[in-house]
């Protein structure tokens, strides 16, 4: 009889563990369903223009939620990363992907000058070193010859990929899209989860413990700063392509804005949360665009619900639900 006893209290915990397992791989893969079959169910480039908003909200997300670090100047990467690629693809003539590590190569040298610069300040001042640089580098996209000026790149050339593929089809650019942008998530899935992640994590909750166990805060936050602004700058440039052009509204500070926006409405500090809210804030602006009401009205209005009412964001108050925790998801972290 003794010999049953040990086994019989595993029985009740282990399988709401393993079926809140299977709940998870099961939503995962209806999202994959989704996402391969997005093109067929909507518009295409309405699709594209969302999976390069939501890449644009996961990457703010990993120096905003993960670091506890409020750039407003992430436009910079993603706008300036837009016109390297574009400049790569139309005048350089390279191929889509060498195109994009041209732009990302762009945006990680910026997020490396800027970092240097404003990563030994906290707080507001970080936030307004950030966004003064940004506006400076605006200024300098609105005089450099081979930005054209408030004209912008046009008529970017989508080209072949690896000289093969030809993109110049939005459903055979789409599928490029979604693998770039599996690519990108699946990067910050990893850096968050990587001991990297766990001491971003530790600094965002106490810096001055953190530097008291030895380690340099500014040189990880530094290592953020870039790996944030070399994954806006994959947004940006898969944007670029896209659209098949760059203009002066890609580094403007609405863009810094907007990110942001996205990031608070879905949930910092959580992976999919800025997604969502990238989602949603796309999803107003393409359902308002035909209609008389204003669109910056309309989503000043929804961020205003939202932050009444999803104090952690869409998908923070989900994951802290009753309902998020059995499932496994627990408070964002």
């Amino acid at each position: 009889m003794s010999g049953h006893h040990p086994t019989t209290p595993l029985t009740p915990t282990a399988r709401p563990h393993s079926a809140a397992a299977v709940i998870r791989k099961g939503l995962l893969l209806v999202v994959l369903v989704l996402l391969l079959a997005a093109p067929f169910l909507v518009y295409p480039i309405f699709a594209m223009k969302l999976l390069c908003f939501a890449l644009f909200a996961a990457s703010f997300n990993l120096l905003l939620g993960y670091t506890g670090l409020l750039s407003f100047g992430h436009a910079a990467f993603f706008g300036g990363a837009a016109y390297f690629t574009a400049h790569a693809a139309k005048v350089w003539g390279l191929t889509p992907e060498l195109a994009l590590v041209v732009g990302v190569a762009g945006a990680s040298a910026l997020g490396l000058v800027f970092g240097l610069l404003a990563i030994r300040r906290q707080g507001i001042y970080f936030a307004m070193i950030t966004l003064a640089l940004s506006q400076m580098f605006f200024f300098f996209c609105l005089q450099a010859r081979f930005t054209h000026g408030e004209d912008g790149i046009q008529s970017v050339p989508r080209g072949a990929l690896f000289g093969l593929i030809n993109l110049s089809g939005n459903y055979a650019m789409y599928y490029f899209v979604l693998a770039v942008f599996l690519i990108g998530v699946g990067i910050i899935y990893r850096f968050v989860n990587s001991p990297f992640g766990m001491i971003l994590k530790s600094i965002r909750e106490n810096e001055q413990r953190a530097v008291s166990l030895g380690l340099s805060a500014a040189q990880y936050k530094l290592g953020a700063f870039v790996m944030s602004a070399a994954l806006a700058g994959l947004a940006g440039g898969l944007k670029a392509l896209v659209f098949q052009f760059a203009t002066l509204t890609d580094v403007g500070w609405q863009m810094s804005g907007e990110v942001i926006l996205m990031s608070l409405l879905g949930g910092i500090g959580t992976i999919i949360g800025p997604m969502v809210g990238a989602g949603l804030v796309v999803t107003l602006q393409n359902v308002l665009a035909t209609s008389e009401f204003p669109v910056t009205v309309i989503t000043g209005l929804v961020f205003m619900v939202c932050v009444m009412v999803f104090r952690r964001g869409i998908l923070g108050e989900f994951y802290a639900s009753r309902l998020g925790r059995k499932l496994g998801f627990g408070l964002p972290g």
